[in-house]
């Protein structure tokens, strides 16, 4: 009896272990997998949630005409891609969806990506149109649980989440992020890192 108390012990160390080392710490408000969609990309052409099989997705929300989230958000997102492009990390990709359809074409997506000189991060970084308004309220509210809001009287500011979701590479949506420092909270750039990290490293 006592042999086998011992061995539960050291089993139940050595999980923990593991646990500790090579497992991403989940968010308990997902683990729902994405719905199926088919979108418009930058380069004007098909994207649809089959593009993503296989790979590690960081996904936000975003549009081009944001005067305050989204510029840092934008920023906050290229300094994730710059961590991992310099460590060598590969099976990962960024998906940007626009709450902005009407407006985000892909020619504008495109300027934007220009202004930002994500390509020249040579990472697999895509930005999303080519739905209504009504698509992406529906599909962020369901998928993400995440608000998209149409803009206060006034304004043409569209209100959205400022959070990061990671989709592991059957298209769950497994955890959240703060995408912006939100008071005393700071951007959480090297847990985002070391989560992809982790879910990459047996693709």
């Amino acid at each position: 009896m006592k042999r086998l108390l011992l061995l539960v012990l050291l089993s139940s160390i050595v999980l923990s272990a593991c646990s500790k080392g090579g497992e991403v710490d989940v968010s308990s408000r997902y683990g729902n997998t994405m719905d199926d969609f088919e979108v418009v990309d930058q380069n004007d052409e098909t994207f649809t949630k089959a593009d993503m099989d296989g790979k590690v997705y960081l996904v936000d929300f975003i549009f081009t005409n944001c005067t305050t989230v989204c510029p840092p958000m934008t920023h906050n997102m290229t300094s994730v891609v710059e961590d991992l492009e310099k460590d060598g990390v590969e099976n990962y990709a960024i998906l940007s969806f626009s709450v902005d359809p009407k407006r985000d074409t892909p020619e504008v997506l495109r300027e934007y990506i220009d202004m930002y000189h994500i390509n020249d991060l040579n990472a697999d970084w895509t930005f999303v149109t080519g739905y209504d308004y009504e698509f992406i309220r529906k599909f962020s509210e369901k998928n993400f649980k995440t608000i998209v809001a149409p803009p206060p009287e006034g304004s043409d500011q569209i209100t959205h989440g400022t959070s990061f979701y990671l989709v592991d590479e059957n298209g769950k949506i497994i955890k959240d992020y703060s995408g912006v420092d939100s008071g005393d909270k700071r951007f959480p750039k090297e847990e985002i890192v070391s989560d992809i990290k982790k879910l990459t490293k047996n693709l």
